[in-house]
């Protein structure tokens, strides 16, 4: 069992997410000695052992004392319950033969089950934190302090084997994307800082599976209810909240940490589907999504239609991102919810996988019209099991002149079904919104192009020149 099994199934049987901190801070300790420091934790261990996930404590209050330091945290360390997992908060990082005797001070010698570790000296500086399965390390990735956008924040160039650019992401994505690649052994974590809560929602979507250490709930000022929504998985686990202070401090340590879990526990019951339902952070999450999976580019492109435009849309690229792709379906799900309808029906080819991602979400049937009608077999215009007077809802990726919707259209009038919406993931604002009008049709969109713009440009995403040049195209697009 690795690590993190062991933590999971700790967590589900006393159903809490608290980690309790001992931070022995000289100015919360009686008297400036280690045995005033040695009961400040074991106050707060007996207060909580059987209400709490895990104890976290902090290297650096300990060495203050030197040596005895030292050998107190040793034993305060032995006298937490085994079946509880302490977390040494040590932030180590360094390489070879030191971080070998660094993970046997940690593990070997003060018996704690976990260690935080600076990811910066790269994969070789962890390796002998890694080896042992039932041993784990949570990873700094995205701090709780106010300099942590000093370094972490800065853009780095993502490249796929063969050197092709694949996206530009914050330098804590990047450590998140490489946390979920080498967690072979089931015991590597993050430690992702409650005080930034869109750094969560980001670092949960590149490592949806990992468990994530957030500090920063409470003096530092952190959501409690933003934590969970953006910081917790799918299945309401997969985050753990480390307290120091509001235990430490508080008249009544136990009655601080069951409110505290009981607070917690409240919300984990509607933080996944409230972060499902924020349509808006989703949106923000996908705008940045579409330029990191490289379908949005900046230049000269010829159209289908034949104009010229300063950027180009690929969103064929999604079928190589299926956690993008599956949120592209989910938000577009919120907008067909509004709808009235029986079956959508995907324009090939950019929509279909869109589509099917729809359907399989929502359990809404699909059917696509061909391009080209087969000339043997069933010899069929429109693929799918449908039945005529239904009513479909044309999906597609882009709207540009609206000319390919409403040949489709044709197609699926002529099998005698109904439509009414067309549904988009964006709107390039080129015509399509008129021209489907005329014809007595409503285009629906996620995004027009303009909105994307706009956030691309608010968070210093492209360049003034690349706005206005796409601006001025949208102008002249509609002008003529």
């Amino acid at each position: 069992m690795g690590f993190f099994s062991r933590l999971e199934d700790r967590a589900r049987s006393i159903n809490s997410l608290v980690c309790a901190g001992l931070d022995p801070h000289i100015s919360e300790l009686r008297q400036p000695t280690v045995a005033s420091m040695y009961d400040f934790c074991i106050r707060i261990i007996e207060a909580s052992a059987d209400l709490v996930a895990a104890f976290k404590p902090n290297l650096a209050f300990f060495t203050a004392f030197g040596w005895q330091g030292m050998d107190t945290l040793q034993r305060v360390i032995a006298a937490i319950p085994q079946d509880v997992p302490v977390i040494l908060d040590a932030k180590f990082g360094d390489i070879a033969s030191t971080a070998e005797a660094y993970a046997k001070t940690a593990f070997s010698i003060l018996g704690a089950d976990a260690i935080t570790a600076n990811p910066y000296l790269g994969h070789d500086s962890l390796t002998p934190f890694l080896h042992d399965p039932n041993k784990g390390v949570f990873l700094l990735c995205r701090t709780s302090n106010p300099g942590a956008s000093d370094i972490q924040d800065l853009s780095v160039i993502k490249y796929q084997e063969q050197k092709e650019l694949v996206s530009v992401i914050a330098e804590y994505e990047f450590v998140a994307d490489l946390a979920q690649k080498w967690n072979v052994r089931d015991n590597l974590g993050l430690v992702v800082g409650a005080t930034n809560p869109d750094a969560l929602l980001r670092v949960r979507r590149w490592s949806p599976e990992l468990w994530i250490l957030a500090p920063g709930i409470g003096a530092q000022g952190g959501d409690l209810a933003q934590t969970l929504m953006y910081g917790l998985r799918e299945d309401r686990l997969g985050l753990l909240l480390p307290v120091s202070r509001a235990i430490s401090q508080a008249q009544n340590a136990r009655q601080a940490v069951i409110s505290l879990r009981d607070e917690i526990n409240h919300l984990r019951g509607t933080a996944v589907r409230s972060k499902s339902e924020n349509i808006e952070t989703q949106r923000d999450i996908l705008a940045d999504g579409l330029l990191e999976a490289g379908c949005v580019r900046f230049g000269q492109f010829t159209l289908k239609s034949g104009i010229q435009s300063p950027i180009y849309l690929d969103l064929r690229r999604l079928v190589s991102y299926p956690d993008l792709l599956v949120w592209v379906s989910k938000v577009m799900i919120q907008l067909l919810n509004r709808l009235s309808f029986d079956r959508v029906a995907a324009i090939p080819y950019a929509a279909i996988p869109i589509a099917t991602a729809i359907s399989i979400e929502s359990h809404w049937p699909m059917i696509y019209p061909r391009r080209e009608v087969k000339s043997y077999g069933t010899k069929a215009e429109i693929e799918g099991v449908y039945r005529p007077g239904e009513t479909a809802v044309v999906i597609d990726d882009l709207a540009t002149t609206g000319g390919s919707k409403i040949e489709a259209i044709e197609k699926l009038q002529d099998a005698e079904l109904n439509v009414q919406d067309v549904v988009v993931f964006i709107d390039r604002q080129s015509g399509a919104a008129q021209a489907l009008a005329q014809k007595g049709y409503k285009l629906h969109a996620v995004y027009s192009l303009k909105q994307l713009m706009d956030y691309w440009l608010r968070t210093n995403q492209i360049t003034s020149e690349q706005y206005l040049a796409v601006k001025e195209f949208l102008i002249s697009t509609l002008t003529d």
